[in-house]
């Protein structure tokens, strides 16, 4: 045997060292850090970064962190609800009815999506900035760095909005290779890190890029006016969004519904754009997958079957009613609480079948961007025919009868704007921010700085092109009107901060702004309760008609505590620094 041993010795030897290159091999789609010190690896890294803006590509599902925010921001507020049937996705059940806990796994993917983005946004910096990187030149390099970092101040505010109080992580916290380098407190404000991005990415980029989606000047200057609106900033919230508003050179389109179609993507209104993209050679991964369950339920709808998520509320569909004379049916206090606009509902067809006759009445005017927010029965969907109303809903008695319109595609653009493997996969873009935005938001600041004219012409900009607007269909009573001169000043600023809230509501409904609004607002307690107490109980259309609303909502109540989402419970436990967390847990969770 000892024979034997010595003899194969060698061999073995000769085996290891001989194969030692052979094997060193690097894994195959993977680049080494050699590689991307270069231009071509530091584009690749920043494409990675945009990569993950759609809210797919990390985490544990395709829903979780999605661009719109449509749990976070919309199921948990009152422009929506959950939808689908109570034993779907329980999670979300939860958040709808501020039954929050650590636990819940869509928190944990949020989190962990935000801060994947954010090391990606790092790596591009660290190898943009690396001597060794010799074909960039400085001004390249800069410019790759400000993208990164206007990448970097998106990702920390999605942060931010969820949980207030979370750890910043920049390029020199960030240690790829020592995984407790990213152990930070979250017991300092990040706001003014966040700003610095921004305005680091709004003097280094430049006005304009040739390539669709990337990150402008005008971006990071919008981007930075809305980070000092979310802090209260009014003066120097204002002073950026003048100058976007002024010398950008964007204007609003004509038709409101141009900011959600796939043939007006990146249009003039636009200042920037989540790009989305099918039959790319992926399997639909790139075509809005973030609103995957978003879409009515039966196989003869937009998406042509599946889920049934994502409702309008019955609150939000009232919210347009408007006057005889095309105004908001609303009050005088800043928090909305002597609104009337939700003491009666617009008729609807909750409780019967789709075979069930029922005619819509149309007695009433409502604002025309209802029917280009919301599906409801007997109404024009696009091109797809009157709405046929039950067919559409998963479970009408849970959810209620409305479904979303914004993100839906025309039966004449089908095939060319969906994927050929799966049509809720679609290439029409998510405004993340447009001229729009900046303008409600420049009302926002004046009239909070009490200056109430200027407040009301930037409103009446708005209500001007929904009025101006084309009719979604001609047969619904519609009517919106500016409002005359003088009356945020004659009706005071109460008035006039609420009617600029209640504008930016209506323009931007199902966009997943609306939680996050009420909140930095002060005033999401006072209207999510008076949201549960209407919508929890029997409604009663001005047909005279009655119906139940959503049951499930009884007994439910938004506290202070909900005002900030729990940090996950997964992430305090890695956390864990000289045998103690890093990271302090949300009060009352």
């Amino acid at each position: 045997m000892k024979k034997v041993k010595f003899l194969l010795l060698p061999v073995v030897m000769v085996m290891t060292f001989g194969c030692q290159k052979f094997f060193d091999v690097n894994p195959q789609g993977v680049a080494s850090p050699a590689q991307l010190k270069s231009k071509a690896g530091v584009s690749a890294l920043l494409v990675g970064a945009y990569s993950l803006l759609d809210g797919v590509g990390s985490g544990t599902t395709q829903w979780h962190a999605s661009v719109d925010n449509w749990v976070f921001g919309g199921v948990a507020s009152d422009d929506a609800v959950k939808g689908t049937d109570a034993g779907d996705q329980p999670e979300q059940s939860f958040i709808e009815q501020y039954n929050w806990v650590a636990d819940n796994t869509h928190f944990r993917g949020k989190w962990q999506h935000s801060y994947d983005a954010i090391a990606r946004c790092n790596e591009v910096i660290l190898f943009a900035t690396d001597p060794d990187v010799k074909d960039m030149t400085d001004a390249e390099k800069t410019q790759a760095v400000a993208e990164a970092r206007f990448l970097r101040g998106h990702y920390h505010f999605e942060a931010k909005k969820m949980w207030g109080n979370v750890p910043y992580i920049d390029e020199k916290t960030y240690k790829p290779n020592d995984p407790s380098g990213v152990l930070v407190t979250n017991t300092t404000d990040i706001w003014p890190k966040i700003e610095a991005d921004f305005a680091f990415a709004a003097a280094n980029l430049p006005a304009t890029q040739a390539q669709k989606g990337r990150a402008t000047r005008w971006a990071a200057k919008s981007y930075l006016g809305k980070a000092l609106l979310f802090q209260k900033k009014w003066a120097a919230a204002k002073t950026e969004l003048l100058d976007v508003y002024n010398n950008s050179g964007k204007s609003l389109v004509t038709s409101f519904h141009d900011n959600f179609r796939t043939a007006t993507n990146n249009n003039r209104e636009s200042i920037f754009e989540v790009q989305f993209s099918i039959n790319d050679g992926t399997g639909g991964q790139n075509g809005n997958k973030g609103a995957t369950l978003n879409w009515p339920y039966t196989s003869t709808s937009p998406g042509r079957g599946c889920c049934g998520f994502y409702l309008p509320s019955h609150n939000l569909v009232n919210a347009y009613r408007t006057s005889a004379a095309g105004l908001p049916l609303i009050g005088a206090a800043a928090d909305g609480s002597q609104d009337t606009y939700n003491d009666v509902d617009v008729p609807n067809d909750q409780g019967l079948k789709f075979s069930d006759a029922w005619t819509l009445d149309n007695s009433q005017p409502v604002d025309p961007r209802l029917d280009w927010t919301v599906g409801r029965r007997g109404v024009n969907f696009l091109d797809w025919g009157k709405m046929p109303g039950s067919s559409w809903i998963r479970d009408q008695n849970y959810s209620g009868p409305f479904t979303g319109k914004k993100w839906m595609y025309y039966l004449s653009e089908e095939n060319s704007t969906t994927h050929a493997t799966d049509r809720r996969s679609v290439n029409n873009n998510f405004r993340l921010i447009r001229l729009s935005h900046v303008i409600l938001w420049l009302a926002e600041c004046e009239a909070e700085l009490g200056n109430l004219n200027q407040a009301e012409i930037y409103v009446d900009m708005i209500r001007n092109r929904a009025k101006g607007s084309p009719a979604q269909d001609a047969s619904v009573n519609t009517k919106v009107e500016p409002y005359p001169d003088g009356t945020f000043l004659t009706r005071g600023q109460a008035f006039a901060i609420n009617a600029v809230r209640h504008e930016q509501r209506l323009e931007f409904a199902m966009e997943g702004h609306r939680f996050f609004d009420l909140v930095r607002w002060g005033i999401a307690e006072k209207v999510l309760n008076a949201y549960i107490a209407k919508e929890s109980v029997s409604g009663r259309g001005w047909d005279g008609r009655t119906f139940t609303k959503r049951a499930y909502l009884v007994g439910k109540v938004f506290t202070a505590k909900n005002n900030l989402y729990p940090i996950p419970a997964d992430e305090i436990l890695n956390s864990q620094k000289d045998g103690k967390s890093v990271l302090t847990q949300n009060p009352g969770y």
